[in-house]
């Protein structure tokens, strides 16, 4: 039986699909169809909105797919997740107009505004807020001050907020792509083997967009001063060069320590250096 693999229609597709091609699984025909082809036999695929993924998986629809943690939690699916991506990650906020009182909104009733149903109810039954809730279909910025008193709405930056004038008074929740299966899908097997083989090279992907090989020449009378500067993921290579007294050096680095580390290991005499990039780390 086909291993039925659901991905995510819209801004999280490319990000989805590009990992997935490094994974070897490459899809096709997405621009025009919500069934896309895929490069490797015995896998289905179907494109859905990102919120409809979780209850979909949840009820045996599809194995395995990716979506948000804030419809996950927001729709109460049970599913398992595999692996946070940590793409588009957001903040679902709770915001009020900039010049808003909270505790005065306290002792009325208001009107919240919000695609997330269930976590605005949760935070302001928390917070103690007397309320009505209304049901958003986008732009839920644009509500206040005319049609609602307070939004939970999803925040990259903040921008959006303090262009509309308002401002955050509390975190629901932080989200990024997950992904996910059904729990009866790792039940099975042999989909279960699938599955583990791609989690295996999805963590191998993202583990390498992480790091890139650094090789250098190191004299032989400062190798072990330069062995020391490297943060390798575990001991670097290290091989004679021919006909010198020197060695050539290879480590995998995290790519954010690279400007720093680079001087450092000229100053200590590698030379050389080249930089390349990983394709997986498994």
């Amino acid at each position: 039986m086909a291993l039925r693999l659901v991905v995510p229609k819209g801004r999280i597709y490319d990000k989805v699909a590009e990992l997935l091609a490094e994974c070897g699984l490459k899809l096709t025909g997405a621009e025009r169809s919500y069934r896309p082809s895929v490069s490797v036999a015995g896998v289905e695929v179907k494109l859905l909105k990102s919120q409809n993924i979780p209850p979909l998986l949840a009820l045996n629809q599809h194995d395995i797919g990716f979506a948000g943690y804030d419809w996950v939690i927001e729709q109460g699916a049970e599913v398992t997740e595999l692996l946070d991506l940590g793409f588009d990650p957001v903040k679902i906020v709770a915001a009020v107009p900039e010049s808003t009182d909270v505790e005065a909104l306290k002792k009325r009733r208001i009107i919240a505004v919000s695609e997330y149903e269930q976590l605005t109810r949760n935070f302001l039954n928390r917070q103690g807020f007397d309320y009505t809730f209304v049901r958003s279909y986008g732009a839920t910025e644009v509500f206040p001050p005319e049609d609602a008193d307070l939004i939970v709405d999803n925040s990259a930056t903040g921008s959006t907020l303090i262009a509309n004038r308002l401002k955050t008074i509390g975190t629901v929740l932080e989200s990024s792509t997950r992904f996910l299966a059904n729990p009866r899908a790792l039940d099975d097997v042999s989909k279960r083997q699938q599955i583990e083989n791609l989690l295996l090279l999805m963590k191998g992907v993202i583990n390498g967009r992480g790091r890139v090989l650094l090789e250098m020449n190191v004299p032989a009378d400062r190798l072990e001063t330069i062995v020391k500067l490297l943060p390798a993921m575990r001991s670097p290579t290290v091989a004679q060069l021919y006909n010198e007294s020197g060695f050539s050096v290879k480590a995998a680095i995290p790519t954010a320590q690279v400007a720093k580390l680079v001087p450092e290991l000229i100053a200590a005499g590698a030379s050389d250096i080249l930089e390349m990039p990983i394709r997986k780390v498994v």
